[in-house]
Parts: structure tokens; sequence; C-alpha cells
């Protein structure tokens, strides 16, 4: 399917008003399973490419081009809206314009742009800092002029909850509005009733919640923030904890017992083979002998 197609659909379906529950992949074999398990759509996690790409924390390390590669990467092996967690834009108001043009061209469905300082960190970290709003809100309408298709979806983040308090976070996401963001991102709530007075206070644009097994904001249940009217129920890095945990179960079974087989804590040959579509390949291989 065309990235136009994708993104016109996409844009489509939370116009409904109905959430989507949405997890992160850090590389095209998570999205891959993602796709494969029936979700609507897939998040490109900046800390979980760091993580996976780098073996580091999400502490600003990865670049726009570790960004696009990825997401060209899931492109190439889904038609799921993607989602893509661009960091700060990696600079200025002239540095996103670059970013949003670079990632839609990859096949970005949605680029998140943040207000926090560059070189960023992670969300759910402590010391992070936010840039003036006047700065902030030139990033955002830096993003929206750059955009060739109008479909795709500028999704504005503030980290204002952290450095000063949920009402300047809640100012912040609204003046992005005002902006033209599509949706806006109001990053770790603290609280169920945080949770809930984002939707309240921001009801002219989808929002979305993200939820770190771990971090700072409760886990609920996503029928429950689908009622309170989240368009985007965000798992950004299950799919690597996941895999972190397999890794470690599986390696420490080979480290100890010196052998492993398909009956050990792993997934089989044949379900790997399934997962990159080998089969497809094969058929390729067939007809262009």
């Amino acid at each position: 399917m065309l990235t136009l197609e994708i993104n016109k659909a996409f844009r489509e379906r939370l116009n409904t008003g109905r959430a989507v529950l949405m997890p992160g992949a850090a590389n095209a074999l998570a999205a891959r399973v993602i796709e494969d398990l029936g979700f609507e759509a897939i998040y490109i996690s900046g800390a979980g490419v760091t993580n996976t790409f780098y073996g580091m924390p999400d502490l600003g390390f990865i670049t726009l081009t570790d960004i696009a590669q990825h997401c060209a990467a899931i492109r190439n092996t889904s038609d799921l809206p993607i989602v893509v967690d661009a960091d700060t834009g990696f600079g200025n108001a002239l540095n996103v314009h670059h970013t949003v043009r670079m990632l839609e061209r990859a096949g970005a469905s949605a680029i998140q742009l943040e207000d926090q300082v560059n070189p960023k960190r992670c969300g759910h970290f402590a010391g992070k800092d936010v840039v003036p709003l006047e700065e902030a809100r030139r990033r955002i309408k830096s993003a929206v002029d750059a955009r060739q298709d109008l479909n795709l979806l500028i999704v504005a983040r503030t980290d204002a909850r952290a450095t000063a308090s949920l009402n300047e976070a809640l100012d912040r996401a609204a003046a992005f509005i005002e902006d033209g963001a599509d949706i806006t991102f109001v990053e770790a709530p603290v609280s169920e009733e945080e949770i809930r007075e984002i939707p309240r206070r921001l009801q002219s644009t989808p929002q979305l919640v993200n939820l770190v097994v771990g971090g700072k904001t409760p886990i609920l249940d996503f029928d429950a923030l689908d009622r309170m009217g989240y368009g985007l129920v965000l798992y950004a890095n299950v799919a690597l904890q996941g895999a972190l945990y397999g890794m470690v179960n599986a390696l420490s079974q080979l480290k100890s017992d010196g052998i492993m087989t398909e009956d050990g804590p792993l997934a089989g040959f044949q379900m790997r083979q399934d997962v990159v579509r080998k089969d497809h390949y094969d058929g390729l291989e067939r007809k262009y002998s």
C-alpha cells in the first residue's frame, strides 16, 4: 500500500474517536510481529532504537539518520501506520523542517516532536529541561509547514509536567494545537486524576498517553483510557522489554546447561522463518530463476 493511502486511513481512524492501542518497535522484526498480531499502528521509539542499536540509554545519542533508516526499513516490511519519535527534531526550527521532510520520505505516518532541550533524555528520567515556549512553538509551526502530505500527522509532546506543573504542560499543549499540531502528548502524568484531566482539558485534538512499564505514569486499562477520550495508547517498549527478558532467560539457560534445543525458552526455527516471510522470498527466487 502507498504511504499516502496509509496516512489518509490513519487520520480517518483517529477521527472515529476510538482509541488505538499502539506498541513500539525498535526494528523491522518487531514491526513484523506487531502487524502479525493484529495491532493497528506501530511506534518507532527513540529510546528503543538507542537501546537496541547502540546499547546505550535514552540520553539523546541517536541521530536523524538512525531514525530515518529504521523508519524506511519498517515501512518496507509493513503497511501499518508508523508514528515516529523524532525527539526534539535534532536542532532548531530549521532542523525540524529537514527532519519532517526526511521522515515523511522514509514512510512516516505521524512525526512526534517534543519541547525538551537538545540533547533530550527519556521522558521518565529525572533531570529533564524544556526550551522556552516560543522556541517550542517554532518547532511545531516548522513541522506543520514542512509536511507535503496534509494527512501526515504532527504529534506535539511536552515534558513540562516534570519541569513545572500539569497546568503548564496543558497550556503548552493548547498552544501547540493553535500552531497546527494534530495530536498532543503530555508526557509522564503521575496520577490517575492527571491522566483523566488531560483529555478533559484538550478535547479538540486526539491525545496520546504513554504507558511506560516501570515508569512514572500509572498503568491503566485500555478500555478505561478509551472511555476517557484518548486517541493513542502507547506502550513504546513492551516489545523491547519482552525481547530483553527472553534473551536473558535463553542465554542464561545456554550458559548454565551448555546446550539449547527447540524445547528451550525461545522461538523455534520455523517460527522465525515465518515472521521474516521466507516463503515469500522463496517464491520470488523461483519466479526469477
